[in-house]
């Protein structure tokens, strides 16, 4: 999908024009601030390296997490996509992952392994690694039977196959779990960090609120926001157009069945 740069930049304007006037109708900065005086916090938290520390800290988690949630996700949810058995014993496991509620994951993590980093990558990644696999299986599920059965015609090795007639035909899903993975994991690791971490945006959030700052909160959040929408409109939608071009050529549908 093609960016639409005049859209974006003009509901950039109409979301920070809401703001500016919900500010001035309050007419009270704890409660909402304009955004002129959180960016004004949001210079002075960077000058001050603040914002930069711990910014980097939930980088690092969501990178590691959705790293792990990615690999593990899409290795299940296309074994259980090529074998019915496979399905049938990992099936009940994903639907109890799936269910479980993250801020339970979160907190047994913690209570078993420890307040360390280990317990929250892991709860973040758990959260995630089932939506994965959930998704791969229903690419695999919705892969073009002519064309594997073209590839048996030719003999295809199964690395070759999975190479050039699987992974293709997966990339529009992968790219789905890759969007909606970095979106959720990001807030399940502010929750991480407000319940059992020592530094990162959702610490820091957690602080301005036991202070109740709300202006500190709002520039806190909205650096990783502005970070994920940036994101967006580069490296995700490049690899969305990459998922979806064999598509285009061929004329069909981009979009998972």
């Amino acid at each position: 999908m093609k960016l639409d740069i005049p859209a974006l930049v003009g509901s950039l304007f109409a979301f920070f024009g809401l703001w500016w006037l919900g500010a001035w109708w309050g007419a009270d900065p704890s409660v909402l601030p304009s955004p002129i005086e959180v960016w004004r916090i949001f210079q002075g938290e960077i000058a001050s390296g603040e914002l930069q520390h711990h910014f980097v800290a939930t980088l690092l988690r969501v990178l590691v997490a959705f790293s792990l949630a990615m690999g593990i996700g899409c290795v299940l949810g296309i074994a259980m996509g090529a074998s019915a058995r496979v399905n049938r014993w990992l099936s009940t496991w994903v639907i109890l992952l799936q269910n479980i509620p993250a801020l339970v994951v979160i907190v047994l993590c913690y209570l078993w392994i420890g307040l360390n980093e280990v317990a929250a990558i892991t709860a973040v990644a758990l959260n995630k690694t089932a939506m994965v696999a959930v998704s791969l299986r229903e690419g695999m599920h919705a892969l073009d039977p002519k064309v594997r059965e073209m590839a048996q015609v030719f003999s295809m090795k199964p690395l070759k196959q999975l190479r050039f007639v699987v992974l293709p035909q997966l990339w529009p899903y992968i790219a789905a779990s890759i969007r909606n993975g970095l979106a959720i994991i990001w807030k399940i690791v502010l929750v991480v960090e407000f319940l059992g971490r020592s530094n990162g945006i959702g610490f820091q959030i957690h602080l301005y609120f036991q202070l109740f700052e709300t202006a500190y909160v709002i520039a806190y959040a909205l650096s990783f926001v502005s970070f994920m929408l940036l994101l967006e409109v580069t490296l995700i939608r490049g690899i969305e157009t990459h998922a979806t071009r064999w598509r285009r050529a061929t004329g069909t549908s981009g979009k998972p069945a």
